[in-house]
């Protein structure tokens, strides 16, 4: 009886094994003190060797874009738009019908800010919201929250 609980138990953390959520991308987020209150803010994203993610300017009827939120916050102002830093690659996607502009191993989205108060210490805040997909499937968009000290 014990061996067939045993057997029946390692069956069950198998099965449990192979449902887990996958999470093909992680995220790291810093701020770079550039002086006089400007900051430059870096939301990196590490992405799985056989996963890509996709541009910001992804065309209508394509997959999810990338795209970034900063909440409001009266001590900051955002200094032009955010920049993409990585291996931009183009190719036409037969499942979207369209050309998609995707990154593979590494994306680093890069915005400066600066502080109304260069002397003052706050916080930004906000998401980024991406979708990553392989050769065989892509999951679900998925939004990430970051919250970098600026001081």
């Amino acid at each position: 009886m014990r061996k067939i609980i045993l057997v029946f138990v390692m069956a069950l953390f198998s099965q449990l094994n192979h449902a887990q959520v996958q999470k093909p991308v992680k995220w790291v987020f810093t701020s770079k003190n550039l002086g006089g209150g400007k900051y430059e803010i870096h939301l990196t994203a590490t992405i799985a060797s056989g996963w890509h993610t996709y541009a910001q300017n992804t065309p209508e009827g394509g997959p999810v874009p990338t795209a970034v939120a900063f909440n409001k916050n009266p001590l900051v102002i955002l200094d032009g738009k955010t920049t993409e830093v990585g291996d931009l690659k183009k190719h036409n996607e037969p499942l979207f019908g369209v050309d998609v502009y995707e990154y593979a191993n590494k994306l680093d989205l890069v915005q400066i800010v600066k502080l109304k108060t260069p002397k003052a210490k706050t916080t930004l805040t906000g998401s980024v919201t991406f979708m990553v997909c392989n050769n065989k499937q892509c999951l679900p968009p998925s939004e990430e929250s970051f919250s970098i000290p600026l001081k």
